[in-house]
């Protein structure tokens, strides 16, 4: 497995356990209520499992196993690694700006992890080919 592939992977079980983490004590704090401010953890919550687990490991999963049509190169890979990079500091800027109150982070994360897309979309696209072609 590629190294990209194998630190995407790791970034989305991270993302996936903090993600469980909250939804679990908004869980408990549903049926037992301790702490009203935990229901500020929703949007992080949905960050955490949508976009830096299930996203990550799909483009993780996508790198790794897209075919490869010219000899073994994978594409763009310096693309790649930038999407990487920019998945992950979308949504923590995106996490922190909700939790802090800071608009302009939470626009911020947003854009990034809209780069991030992009930066990923270029790099595969070379290695989607028609049926038939």
């Amino acid at each position: 497995m590629p190294r990209l592939s194998v630190w995407m992977i790791r970034a989305a079980l991270l993302y996936m356990g903090v993600g469980f983490l909250f939804g679990m004590l908004m869980l408990i704090n549903k049926g037992v209520p301790f702490a009203p401010r935990l229901w500020g953890l929703r949007p992080l919550h949905i960050e955490a499992t949508l976009l830096g687990w299930m996203v990550q490991l799909a483009m993780g999963v996508a790198y790794w196993i897209m075919p490869r049509f010219r000899g073994t190169q994978r594409g763009n890979i310096a693309l790649a690694w930038a999407a990487f990079a920019l998945i992950n500091v979308g949504v923590l800027a995106y996490s922190a700006g909700v939790w802090f109150g800071g608009g302009w982070l939470v626009q911020g994360g947003r854009i990034v992890e809209l780069l991030a897309a992009v930066a990923f979309g270029l790099h595969a696209w070379p290695r989607i080919k028609p049926l038939g072609a």
